[in-house]
């Protein structure tokens, strides 16, 4: 896979303030190309347009939640083997289970720290550098 700086990663969250906080940590790590997306409806035609090499996505959102846009990306040939991360607030056992059966590839809690989130990352990848 490729180092940090060649990675493309595409960031979904309704709160602005959260897209920012995480193309902000990505960036700390030496990711330079993140997209991002407010919404999962919105992220899915760009997704399909420009394939990622990473998906970030919340999982509490309006209209198309987390869990949705995870099984309409794995439902997808184009998208399908995309490494996908749930951000969440919650750890409740069932969502968790709701995601590992859609095959999410990891999972991290909010509030969480760059470090966290690198954890996170480089358990799909391996080391960034």
């Amino acid at each position: 896979m490729p180092a940090a700086n060649r990675l493309r990663v595409f960031v979904v969250d309704d709160q602005l303030a959260m897209r920012a906080l995480v193309r902000q940590a990505l960036q700390s790590f030496g990711v330079h190309d993140v997209r991002d997306e407010g919404s999962a409806e919105a992220a899915l035609p760009a997704l399909r347009a420009d394939v990622p090499h990473l998906i970030v996505s919340d999982l509490n959102m309006p209209g198309m939640d987390g869990l949705q846009f995870l099984a309409a990306v794995r439902a997808d040939p184009k998208l399908a083997n995309v490494p996908f991360i749930m951000l969440t607030g919650s750890a409740e056992r069932e969502i968790v289970q709701k995601a590992a059966a859609l095959k999410v590839n990891n999972y991290v809690v909010k509030p969480f720290t760059q470090a966290t989130l690198r954890q996170k990352i480089e358990a799909v990848f391996g080391a960034l550098n």
